[in-house]
């Protein structure tokens, strides 16, 4: 094809369609019309096949059986007992190269567990032993059934305070035997939600609870957490408040500076919390130096409590932890409360604390997992977190899940397997039969020094900042669940931190997204002229992109949305003299699906369109949504031939009609 000054000269069959393209360096040429592809009615699917993949999605997406395929019924036995109980597929190719790491870092992070279990038995009102308890028996089942290499179990501060807040709520903890009754029965419930959900592959509905509202939850609860410990750290006695909120622990702080302080207690707790945070900031600056931090734990402990000892300085005022019961975990099975007006309280208090205690450990350990490059199965993690919480909770044990610090901890010490959990609880089986009576005078304030130190890295504030840039929804949940946590309580701050995850998705589901398309210079790619300005419109042809699929919860909005960007597109043709609106195309590739409600919207905004005498067209619908416009006869009434395979062919079609060239 060439071009003459003021004439055509074409080569080509006779009847060819034509048009005028322009090239790189801004000249005409013709060309034809490129082949229109049209989209064909899809195969009407099954039913119950429909069903089984919808469901094979939900509740098995990462295809579980796929290893037991063409296999004979001994190994898949095998691979069935294995996938309950890993251990026996790595304890194979398990080697003493791999036992020294598991051991230097079973070592590493006992010497941090055991005065961090003591002290966050007290953040849940109950005595240290059980503290202590919770590092021993669960480890020990986790490291059977657990798939994470690096994560270290025990108590963690966060799930302590919620469990003691909301335990304290139902008894006093002077109430020392029915309190830990109620502990028990908790901890039962949250084993059981846990099995539960990763048993029934629910694991899913952890999700709901963001990444932005867990930031703020966390350092909600790392500020709470520490301001609870400047009872320790004071040496206050009495009088001090049972809330959690930061004005009543402030009161009860400042209403007791005259008579409630002791100065002992102070220079004890301020100094070792100087040594722990010095410890803590030489091992961030310098992974080498990373045992300096686990160990300083177990060093101010031993220091603080042999120089109370000489001086007897609890003769003056300084508390101590006075008693720690010797032994192992004891049977706790018929302490629960089974029956009664408990049981209903102790089933809401295990389940949220059974799922903080899961969104934790499932964070951490895929964390981890993604350093090593190795997967783990969320739901087998939820089943051996159950089950290790519902044998705890039958032995003297509290909720205990996945730690931060002791997985970095153990991470960094080198560990190769969970056999670093193993040698832990061998540590601490070995402290409680022997060592326990040694920590008769251990100051509370170095236990308050060390639960201090262990949670300010939960007050992520350079996360808080990123949210901030990406997101500034996302960083009203976070502050929202921070605000809750510190001013009004633990329980508060979670509510908080739930109901802004689920608003942000409802706000997304309800109020989608829409763009006005134009198409790039010299390419045939159409995109939202927001995000490129260079993008042109169509003469005679509005362009609308829906990012979302298209439910009873947003189909009003999409249609009324999409008859304001026309009505908005007509003003501006009315002001600038342009070819009136002649063809709407929906630009459907992002609908992944849609419902009856959306398919009467679209009807509504087809009946809409022809009152204003423009034409609608559907661009790239996928084919579930192809197969229910079929369904519902919509295609037939808006005419097959208004359905396109793109963007582009539906211009092709439709600009010649309106305008011979493009806008300028």
């Amino acid at each position: 094809m060439y071009i003459y000054a003021g004439a055509f000269k074409m080569s080509g069959r006779v009847g060819d369609e034509i048009q005028m393209n322009e090239t790189a360096d801004g000249e005409l040429s013709i060309g034809p019309l490129p082949y229109i592809h049209k989209l064909g009615k899809p195969p009407k699917q099954n039913l119950l096949k429909e069903i089984i993949t919808a469901a094979k999605e939900t509740f098995f997406s990462d295809d579980p059986l796929r290893s037991f395929k063409d296999k004979p019924k001994s190994k898949k036995f095998v691979l069935g007992v294995q996938a309950v109980f890993p251990i026996i597929g790595w304890a194979r190719n398990y080697s003493l190269s791999k036992f020294k790491g598991d051991l230097i870092a079973g070592l590493t992070i006992a010497s941090l567990c055991i005065p961090q279990d003591i002290g966050y038995a007290k953040l849940a009102y109950l005595p240290p032993q059980n503290g202590l308890y919770s590092s021993f028996v669960p480890p020990l089942v986790y490291a059977f059934m657990g798939s994470s290499r690096d994560i270290a179990i025990g108590p963690v501060a966060v799930v302590s305070l919620l469990l003691g807040d909301l335990l304290q709520a139902e008894i006093d903890p002077n109430d020392l035997i029915p309190y830990r009754r109620l502990a028990f029965t908790a901890t039962f419930f949250a084993g059981l939600t846990q099995l539960a959900l990763g048993f029934f592959r629910l694991g899913f509905l952890i999700e709901f609870l963001s990444h932005a509202a867990i930031v703020g939850f966390m350092g909600g609860a790392a500020i709470t957490i520490a301001l609870q410990q400047l009872k320790g750290l004071l040496g206050i006695k009495k009088n001090f408040t049972k809330k959690t909120d930061i004005v009543s622990v402030l009161r009860s702080v400042f209403n007791s500076a005259h008579h409630g302080w002791n100065w002992q207690t102070i220079v004890i707790g301020v100094t070792f919390l100087a040594f722990l945070l010095v410890a803590k900031h030489i091992g961030k600056r310098n992974r080498k130096y990373f045992w300096v931090p686990a160990i300083a734990p177990m060093i101010s402990v031993v220091v603080s409590t042999f120089c109370v000892y000489i001086t007897r300085a609890d003769k003056d005022g300084v508390q101590i932890v006075n008693h720690i019961e010797k032994g192992i975990n004891p049977v706790s099975a018929n302490d629960l409360f089974l029956s009664g007006e408990y049981v209903g309280k102790a089933f809401r208090i295990g389940v949220v604390a059974g799922i903080i205690a899961l969104t934790e450990a499932i964070a951490i350990g895929r964390t981890f997992a993604t350093m090593k490059d190795y997967q783990i199965d969320g739901n087998k993690e939820m089943v051996a977190l159950g089950t290790m919480n519902i044998i705890g909770s039958l032995t003297s044990c509290y909720v205990a899940t996945g730690s931060f610090s002791r997985s970095a901890v153990n991470y960094m010490s080198g560990c190769h397997t969970a056999v670093s959990n193993i040698v832990m609880a061998g540590v601490v089986f070995l402290t409680l039969e022997l060592i326990t009576p040694l920590f008769k005078y251990t100051p509370n304030a170095i236990l308050a020094s060390i639960i201090i130190a262990a949670v300010v890295n939960l007050l992520d504030y350079e996360a808080a900042i990123l949210i901030w840039k990406i997101d500034k929804f996302d960083f009203v949940a976070c502050m929202g669940a921070f605000f809750g946590v510190v001013f009004m309580s633990v329980e508060i701050g979670l509510l908080i931190a739930v109901s802004l995850s689920l608003a942000k998705i409802l706000l997304q589901v309800t109020r989608p997204r829409t763009a006005v398309l134009g198409k790039l210079p010299r390419t045939s790619v159409y995109r939202n002229t927001l995000q490129y300005p260079e993008a042109r419109k169509i003469p005679g042809v509005l362009i609308v992109r829906v990012d979302s699929a298209i439910y009873f919860s947003n189909s009003n909005y999409i249609k009324e949305r999409i008859l304001r960007w026309l009505a908005e597109e007509e003003e501006l043709v009315n002001e600038n003299n342009l070819p009136r609106i002649q063809h709407l195309i929906v630009e459907m590739s992002p609908v992944t699906d849609i419902d009856t409600s959306g398919i009467h919207a679209l009807e509504e905004l087809y009946k809409n369109l022809q009152k204003k005498e423009v034409q609608l067209a559907l661009a790239n619908p996928g084919t579930i949504v192809m197969e229910k416009l079929y369904a519902s006869e919509f295609a037939n009434e808006i005419g097959e031939n208004n359905i396109f395979l793109s963007v582009g062919d539906a211009v092709h079609v439709f600009a010649p009609k309106t305008s011979n060239t493009e806008e300028p």
